[in-house]
């Protein structure tokens, strides 16, 4: 039994979400790049440089990278063998959030109850969602979410003879109806299967895998390429202003599910998509 003290916790999640706000992760980074050199059209192609200009001086100028510094989205992978000792775990997880956001100078924008709205001050409490795993170690994986794409999420339940196709088109669909609003070029997350919170929470999670890495489940591979091209084909652009850069990935979690059902989750994120993971 290895024991840890939740400070080391509270650290970790301080640090990281002050980092993710002022710097775009690699794969990001590669990613508009990359897109910016393929993209049809002028006006995208200099909205992709524009993008990429911002990152610069937000990382140099330690200013964030979007004024909307999102609400905290914390994933725990908690080996069995870790015991806590120095207080409670997700106590320790919002006290990292309070810490990251009030010392780093960065947006609160969580209100403490959804119909009052009255504003924490501090950004918390986070989302937090924790699975027990083997091992020793404490696998911690950040995200910040703005609302402005937040607000786009769609969940479909379908029917079982809805297939693929079904699947692809309930993507399309809540990519169109997303537009401009979702500040792209986007990340699109998607979750196909368990239930109707379980979808929701792969669609999410999706968000975090590294743009470019692909499903290791081959048939998704090739549903995560066809529909990344079919979402350019839009044509809806960086920034909502045209183009052939709509997505620059799309990431599909997959998870058993009922017969009679097929839950599809769709979580889109900006350009910025902020993540970072820890182990501990």
């Amino acid at each position: 039994m290895r024991e840890l003290d939740v400070k080391k916790i509270s650290d970790t999640v301080a640090e990281n979400f002050v980092l993710i706000n002022h710097t775009l992760s690699p794969d990001m980074k590669t990613a508009i790049k990359k897109a910016r050199d393929e993209e049809k059209s002028e006006t995208g192609r200099e909205v992709l440089s524009r993008i990429l200009e911002n990152m610069d001086v937000a990382q140099s100028e330690m200013i964030p990278i979007c004024q909307d510094t999102g609400m905290a989205v914390v994933f725990l992978e908690v080996g069995q063998d870790v015991h806590f000792i120095g207080g409670n775990l997700e106590d320790a997880v919002n006290e990292g959030v309070r810490r990251g956001y009030t010392e780093g100078y960065l947006r609160k924008s969580v209100v403490a109850d959804p119909i009052h709205r009255v504003n924490t001050e501090d950004n918390t409490p986070a989302v937090i969602h924790t699975s027990i795993v083997p091992g020793d170690r404490v696998k911690i994986t950040l995200t910040a979410k703005g609302f402005g794409s937040e607000n786009t999420s769609r969940i479909f339940m379908l029917k079982p003879s809805d297939g693929a196709e079904g699947v692809k088109n309930a993507v399309i669909t809540a990519v169109k109806e997303a537009g401009a609003n979702a500040c792209p070029p986007m990340v699109v997350g998607v979750g196909v299967g368990g239930n109707f919170e379980k979808c929701a929470l792969m669609a999410k999670h999706a968000l975090t895998r590294n743009a470019g890495e692909a499903s290791p489940v081959p048939h998704i591979a090739d549903m995560e390429k066809e529909l990344l091209s079919e979402i350019n084909s839009l044509f809806v652009g960086p920034a909502g202003l045209g183009g052939s850069t709509t997505a620059l990935a799309v990431n599909i979690e997959t998870y058993p599910t009922h017969i009679a059902g097929l839950p599809v989750a769709v979580n889109i994120c900006c350009h910025v998509n902020r993540h970072t993971t820890a182990v501990i």
